[in-house]
């Protein structure tokens, strides 16, 4: 199975960067994508309909911004929009989809850089979702979570951490909440595979970062360990233009 995740900040721009022809030339199972920025009835026909897929949007009450969307090839059972708690849903943040044997989450976290109150939110996202998680694990039920974490785990998943220490995204409290991921049951599967290797998934569209290689790791997709005997590849596809975040993909059995 293959599963992509991509925070394409802002669907339609993306769109016509071409993105769907790669996604669609990847032949993925699933394809998870944030940041849509955009509700299904402002794109085309053609935009909003790909074939051999079906689409489900979750866009935020807020007309262009935040909003998930995720498209599933076959095997989905059910779809849920969101997490019950309406501070959280009204932007758009969450699908869960139910699979034969483990259930997908993507998600686009809430980013902290704004105020105190938005990082106390984000934080408060990242606990009633793991409680949620934790519920989940109880029944044993297997979980795939993917999308932007915003936050970067360690100091290895970005180019400058003593820089940014002060910074939302890699603020202590922030990082702390990976870790008790880890220590609720769940993986980062890419870090696992490649305790060593250096790659970014997001660059500022400022001082030429990307071309510098100055990112952060930002995209992740956290696993049940349960699953980590079936994980054959994590791909971060660093090369792969059309956002200020990369795609990031899921190989499993």
């Amino acid at each position: 199975m293959k599963i992509i995740t991509w925070n394409v900040n802002g669907l339609r721009a993306a769109l016509s960067k071409g993105i769907m022809e790669w996604l669609l030339d990847q032949d993925p199972d699933v394809i998870c994508l944030q940041e849509i920025k955009t509700r299904p009835d402002q794109l085309t026909g053609e935009q909003g309909d790909i074939p051999g897929f079906r689409m489900f949007w979750n866009p935020a009450d807020r007309p262009g911004y935040s909003g998930v969307a995720s498209l599933y090839r076959e095997g989905v059972l059910d779809v849920q929009l969101g997490m019950g708690e309406p501070r959280f849903d009204n932007e758009g943040r969450v699908i869960c989809s139910r699979h034969p044997d483990f259930l997908l989450y993507n998600i686009y976290f809430p980013n902290g850089q704004r105020d105190q109150e938005r990082l106390d939110y984000k934080l408060d996202f990242y606990s009633h979702l793991l409680d949620n998680c934790d519920t989940l694990h109880a029944r044993d039920e297997s979980i795939v979570l993917c999308g932007d974490f915003n936050t970067a785990h360690r100091e290895i998943d970005l180019r400058n951490p003593k820089e940014n220490v002060n910074n939302s995204g890699f603020l202590p409290e922030e990082r702390v909440w990976i870790d008790r991921y880890l220590d609720h049951g769940f993986v980062d599967i890419y870090r696992l595979l490649y305790p060593d290797r250096v790659q970014y998934t997001w660059w500022t569209y400022r001082f030429a970062a990307r071309q510098r290689n100055i990112g952060w790791r930002l995209d992740y997709f956290l696993i049940s360990k349960s699953l980590v005997p079936r994980v054959k590849d994590v791909i971060i596809h660093d090369d792969v233009l059309g956002s200020d975040h990369c795609p990031v993909t899921l190989l499993f059995g």
